[in-house]
């Protein structure tokens, strides 16, 4: 069974986290008219909730594989792009989101959501 409690403070904290750095490529690289930080809000939910039921129900490398067009989906979706351009956008922001990750570690501050948040 899927744990509510964990799926909602992972979705408020990939929002807190993930969803800026998503939302800074996707205006960078899409426009600010097509790349809203709601936008972003909406990929980082979407993306967390049907990634936690696809892992739930399929699991594995199929899951992952799954998962992976899933965000590429959401961010053409949301973002209005094409799928080459939702690619780099969503390259960028893993690219993007290690930096910061392993920026804090130096620092001593750790995030505990780390690259799995993303689902690709």
């Amino acid at each position: 069974m899927v744990d509510i409690v964990g799926l909602l403070i992972q979705i408020v904290v990939a929002i807190i986290v993930v969803a800026p750095i998503l939302w800074l490529v996707g205006r960078a690289l899409a426009g600010k008219q097509n790349a809203k930080f709601t936008d972003a809000i909406w990929i980082v939910v979407l993306g967390i909730v049907i990634g936690s039921i696809v892992g739930w129900l399929i699991g594995g490398i199929i899951a992952s594989i799954i998962m992976f067009f899933v965000w590429l989906a959401l961010i053409k979706h949301f973002f209005d792009c094409g799928w080459i351009k939702a690619f780099v956008i969503a390259l960028i922001a893993v690219i993007v989101f290690a930096i910061i990750v392993f920026i804090l570690a130096l620092i001593g501050i750790g995030i505990g959501i780390g690259l799995g948040a993303l689902s690709f």
